[in-house]
């Protein structure tokens, strides 16, 4: 059996650009809140974001330098000596794999944007595999292929790997009915829209490469995935792709389709720590968090609903976005309630249940799934819906 690696040579590299990322902002941050202590005549007063000034701000600058310096000559050194240290890339580990995929989730825009090797990029993959997605590669990669494409995409902070649990994957299931199932691994900590855009690139290239003629395709979305293949449907029609005219099931598993609290949570934390200048540049800490996390405030799917404004700012906008017409659209809810007997279930332990459902009391954003195409478990989490037989028993019936 070929030994899985828990660390890559190129990983090292990765944690030491973040490392000197984490030093310099917590050097801004103290900073900050000393130039601002220093300024300030009381706790609800005007804060400074400009940098301090006169030898307090030499200081600070100084250190930054130096970080920056000792940074680049680590990272020059490390560049040289990986190639030499690890030649050949063994095969991941299931740990590696779910330690990167939690670390994007959190922070996966600043690795993309920073170019930083820890940064997921976005692939096809097969018996965790990525696929090179050429008519001769598939070929190869998947000799059994059929012509009825499964996609199933995995939540925040989670991997393809991960459908996986407790013995139980979903696709390997529905590959009995038939099915090929390819799974996405991707940047969770991206902006969803920016997800979306690449996903229907993906797709319109997966199906012009597949090795044999395409009779349907289907998508499972769990989580934040089913919000990713929701604006992946919404760019494809857009930009007039071709996949979307054998895309027959659209399927939500637990997906927030108004968004989850406890990003909402997370957001008003930031608006209580701005309330005063003492505390104003912890905010930033507050502030980490992906473009993905954010994104799930509203269950927002599309550019314009962060392109122009700042994405912390506590405000509700969210532009509607249908669900694909002439496409079959199911909707999976869970609720940690044992029965159906309170007026109103909770949700999942992550997402509300009238989210989880696309039920909202604005009639224009609900989305409208017809009553035999939703499904709700009871005494269930979040999580549940990955490996509950009752649930793959439901997307058997609803991909008949």
């Amino acid at each position: 059996m070929t030994r899985k690696s828990h660390i890559r040579a190129a990983d090292i590299r990765g944690y030491s650009r973040l490392a000197v990322d984490a030093t310099i902002g917590l050097t801004r941050l103290v900073e900050s809140m000393h130039h601002n202590i220093a300024r300030t005549p009381g706790p609800l007063g005007e804060y400074s974001r400009e940098p301090a000034g006169g030898i307090t701000g030499l200081v600070y600058r100084s250190i930054q330098g130096t970080t920056r310096l000792v940074g680049s000559g680590i990272d020059a050194l490390l560049g040289k000596l990986l190639p030499l240290l690890e030649p050949q890339l063994a095969p991941s580990s299931a740990a590696r794999e779910a330690i990167l995929a939690a670390l994007n989730g959190v922070l996966g825009d600043h690795l993309a944007a920073s170019a930083n090797p820890l940064a997921i990029p976005m692939q096809l993959r097969h018996n965790g595999q990525p696929l090179i997605l050429t008519p001769q590669h598939l070929a190869a990669a998947i000799p059994r292929a059929g012509g009825r494409i499964l996609l199933l995409v995995h939540g925040l902070c989670m991997n393809d790997l991960q459908w996986q649990r407790n013995g139980h994957d979903h696709g390997a299931a529905l590959a009995a009915a038939g099915f090929t199932p390819l799974y996405l691994h991707y940047n969770s900590g991206q902006h969803i829209s920016s997800n979306g855009r690449a996903l229907a690139a993906i797709l319109e290239t997966l199906l012009q490469a597949w090795p044999v003629a395409v009779e349907q395709l289907a998508i499972i979305g769990h989580s934040m995935g089913g919000l990713l293949a929701h604006s992946a449907c919404h760019y494809g029609r857009r930009a007039g792709h071709a996949w979307l005219q054998h895309l027959r099931q659209l399927i939500f598993l637990g997906t927030p389709h108004h968004g989850a609290p406890l990003e909402r949570g997370g957001n008003w934390v930031n608006v209580i720590l701005e309330v005063s200048p003492y505390t104003a540049a912890l905010a930033r800490l507050a502030k980490i968090r992906s473009a993905g996390i954010t994104d799930l405030r509203h269950g927002s799917i599309v550019d314009a609903d962060w392109k122009h404004g700042d994405r912390f700012a506590h405000k509700k906008h969210r532009t509607p976005v249908p669900l694909p017409a002439g496409v079959k659209c199911c909707a999976a809810g869970a609720t940690l309630a044992a029965g159906a007997s309170a007026a109103e279930l909770p949700g999942d332990g992550l997402v509300p249940l009238r989210s989880a459902l696309g039920q909202h009391a604005e009639a224009e954003r609900s989305l409208n799934f017809p009553e035999s195409q939703q499904w709700v478990r009871y005494g269930m989490n979040h999580l549940d819906l990955l490996d509950s037989a009752g649930v793959c028993e439901q997307l058997q019936k609803w991909l008949a």
